[in-house]
């Protein structure tokens, strides 16, 4: 049954009938009566985000700076720790996750670093764990279908990564942290001004993790990894308006998993499970004016990442690569703002075992994107994008937005839809490999249609903030187990529905901030027409969180948080069909001293882990082939890190 745009415009007029509140659309300097000008480059228009109509969400480099404390070695915890977001855990022997935007599935978010795809079209759920914060200056979101923009690889939302931009002085920062738990990061990042026009930054990361058993099973709870990653950035900015980027990219990881070196599941047999990656990427953008109004921009990059797996006896060698070229004209005037271009994307996979699953997608597309002010308090958005996919052929996405500002309230509304293109690379698989995946047969694209309604509120100190959003999603893929105990991947009849609230309430008053959220979110599915719908697994019905911040820039900060989780819909977990609420509970410390930060951070202090509940291996495997049953709570349990952070 296809669910059009109407059925969600009045699924969410159904949960505007019960709510009232407001919703949040722009940061603070230190001073709550001052805004930051904060500019967005995801929409493609680098517009203010206060004047977006398409809401853009930006984590700023204040709030990066607070996350990268807790965890220095990736960018996890920063967008866990997002209002509608939610860091999934696809493989626990790994520790590899994807990010959920608002209960859409992890696949379906694009994961950018400068509006580039550098982590690949469809970047592996490792690769979220391999970026490491320190060079960033702000984090862009955009939530629901947003292919209009970015492709068949943005179904779901686009998460963009936006590097600082280096001052004219040398200057940078050294951060040496350490774990309760065995791990230790030391990040490294310096800038500088190379001459007038030409400013560069340069990354360097390396991280390392050993291999925890907690609960004296023999099966490794926190796998163990070594990892080593580099980044360089160049910028240039020319007297004539000319600018450019240039960005190469290189990480290496060895990652450990499965049982210990004298371990066994209950077959009585080992089963390590290995991954190591090597990464290679490279990309550029080049603009330049060709009048006062008029500017045509280059956008390329190249992306290749090898893999070596082990599952137990089982070995798979594969390679993916992703290369982009995109031509764009802009044009500015006093009330609008146009975009149009054309893109050429390769999505490649190559594996030595299994070969079956092979592909290379060819994907030329035509894009164009108008924003523009009806009045001074009403503006319009509107794009839509024309992939010719080489497998599944010609697919439209229009995105339409629209913006009100009356006063201090703000209004915004959303609709679009989107596609995705099918691959082996699900959930299910990605904690097993493709060895127990049946040959792809007869997949349709999967499309999505979302809308979303906007409420927002600021005045003085208080900021409120509610979204109401609803998604549809038609042949969604899933996996299904086959006689021969192998998994098949098959078009769902019915579409995945989801719809919920996103709330956040916000007090600022120097030296305090204390920041709301709350997310209801309602996910449910059905495979065909005989199977009644069942709730899509592993989303919380209910989560909410509170974080209180004291601080005075120079001397330190001083912060709590509580994060709760709801219940959540289990699949195939032979020990419950309903995991446990939770509490998650944090305390953070920093203190300045002269350009050295010493820190404290307290993750989880009521120890919160699944293996208290139950265990995390089988009785025996499953369908798929997997040992251990789907994350649903935290897996490290209590864990301190403390570190010295060095400026100079």
């Amino acid at each position: 049954m296809k669910l059009n745009i109407a059925v969600l415009v009045s699924s969410l007029l159904l949960l505007s009938s019960n709510t009232r509140s407001a919703e949040i659309e722009h940061e603070h300097e230190s001073h709550a009566e001052e805004f930051e000008e904060v500019v967005v480059q995801a929409t493609r228009t680098s517009r203010r985000m206060q004047d977006a109509a398409l809401r853009v969400e930006v984590l700023s480099g204040h709030e990066l700076e607070e996350k990268l404390l807790m965890r220095p070695s990736n960018i996890s915890m920063m967008l866990n720790e997002t209002g509608g977001l939610r860091v999934q855990v696809t493989s626990p022997a790994l520790g590899s996750a994807n990010v959920r935007i608002h209960g859409m599935r992890g696949r379906y978010t694009q994961l950018l670093a400068d509006g580039l795809p550098l982590y690949g079209g469809q970047a592996s759920s490792l690769g979220l764990l391999q970026v490491p914060p320190s060079d960033l200056g702000q984090i862009e979101i955009i939530k629901g279908a947003a292919s209009s923009l970015y492709g068949g690889q943005a179904l779901g939302g686009v998460i963009n990564l936006v590097s600082k931009y280096p001052r004219s002085q040398p200057g940078g920062e050294v951060i040496l942290n350490a774990t309760t738990r065995n791990g230790q990061d030391l990040s490294a990042y310096g800038e500088a001004g190379l001459s007038n026009p030409i400013r560069t930054s340069f990354l360097a990361n390396v991280s390392r993790q050993s291999a925890q058993d907690l609960d004296g099973d023999r099966w490794i709870d926190m796998p163990s990894y070594n990892r080593v990653a580099v980044r360089p950035r160049m910028f240039y900015e020319g007297d004539g308006g000319t600018r450019g980027f240039l960005t190469f990219g290189a990480m290496t990881e060895n990652r450990r998993g499965g049982t210990l070196s004298n371990g066994t599941v209950p077959s009585g047999d080992p089963y390590p499970q290995d991954q190591r990656t090597r990464r290679l990427d490279a990309g550029v953008k080049l603009s330049h004016p060709l009048n006062d109004h008029t500017t045509a921009s280059v956008r390329a990059s190249a992306m290749r990442q090898d893999h070596d797996h082990r599952f137990g006896d089982r070995l798979e060698a594969d390679r993916h690569e992703t290369q982009l070229l995109e031509f764009s004209v802009a044009r500015n005037s006093s009330r609008a703002t146009w975009v149009g271009g054309a893109a050429y994307q390769i999505d490649q996979y190559r594996a030595d075992t299994p070969p079956e699953f092979d592909y290379r997608y060819r994907v030329p597309a035509l894009f164009g994107q108008l924003d523009y002010d009806l009045s001074d308090d009403v503006s319009i958005a509107a794009s839509t994008r024309w992939d010719s996919h080489s497998q599944y052929g010609a697919q439209l996405s229009p995105r339409i937005s629209l913006l009100y500002r009356p006063g201090n309230w703000t209004v915004r509304g959303s609709l679009g839809r989107g596609f995705y293109a099918p691959t082996p690379f699900i959930e299910e698989t990605e904690a097993t490999g493709l060895f127990a995946l049946t040959p792809l047969e007869d997949l349709e694209v999967e499309h999505a249609q979302t809308a979303s309604l906007d409420l927002g509120y600021s005045e003085g100190s208080i900021e409120a903030a509610i979204t109401l959003f609803a998604s549809a999603v038609d042949n969604a893929i899933t996996a299904i187990p086959t006689p021969y105990k192998k998994v098949r991947l098959i078009n769902s009849n019915k579409a995945t529905q989801t719809r919920g609230i996103d709330a956040l309430l916000r007090w600022r008053q120097e030296p305090f901030v204390i920041t709301a959220s709350y997310l209801a979110l309602d996910a449910t599915e059905q495979l065909d027409e005989t199977a009644a719908r069942r709730q899509v697994a592993l989303t919380p019905k209910q989560s909410a969180g509170l974080v209180a911040m004291w601080e005075q820039h120079g001397r330190g900060r001083v912060g709590i948080e509580l994060y709760y989780t709801g219940e959540q819909s289990l699949w195939d977990n032979p020990y419950r069909d309903t995991s446990k609420p939770y509490l998650h509970v944090g305390l953070l410390g920093e203190i300045n001293l002269r350009g050295i930060s010493l820190f404290l951070n307290l993750e989880n202090l009521l120890d919160v882990r699944q293996t208290r509940t139950d265990p995390l291996l089988r009785r025996t495997k499953n369908s798929v082939g997997d040992w251990t049953v789907d994350a649903w709570s935290p897996l490290e349990g209590f864990i301190a890190n403390a570190g010295v952070r060095i400026q100079f």
